[in-house]
């Protein structure tokens, strides 16, 4: 498992899927599979960047791996901010117009319906939140 700790900032985007990208491509990874990681990731890591410790900006730590029974990529986002379970907001209703439609949750919808599995856990003061793709 690879691990990178950084600022969690906006501007460090780049750092974060540079890091992804390497484990992923390194491990013969398909582009199109590391395309619908790569909108996931940065999904993920804005909303931390936004709102895990604002308005103050703390640490978060990315780790990337490839597992082989099943083969899958596995990315863990971990952060000390405030408690935040993404997952446990309802998923919007995508069959009304954007007009009608309450504000929010659509990215995070988006990530749970492009990976395989996406869960969510608060341990010894830490948000982990966990996305799995079948490679």
């Amino acid at each position: 498992m690879k691990k990178l700790v950084l600022t969690a900032e906006v501007s460090r985007m780049d750092d974060v899927l540079d890091f992804i990208n390497a484990e992923l491509e390194d491990c013969g990874v398909p582009m199109k599979t590391i395309m619908q990681i790569d909108i996931a990731v940065e999904e993920l890591f804005v909303n931390i960047a936004h709102y895990a410790y604002d308005p103050e900006v703390g640490e978060a730590t990315v780790t990337v791996e490839v597992e082989e029974e099943p083969r899958c990529a596995v990315i863990r986002f971990i952060d000390r901010g405030r408690p935040y379970d993404p997952l446990s907001r309802e998923d919007p209703d995508v069959t009304l117009g954007v007009e009608e439609r309450e504000i929010g949750g659509l990215g995070i919808y988006m990530v749970k319906k492009s990976m395989d599995e996406v869960a969510y856990a608060w341990e010894d003061g830490q948000n982990i939140l966990t996305i799995r793709k079948r490679l």
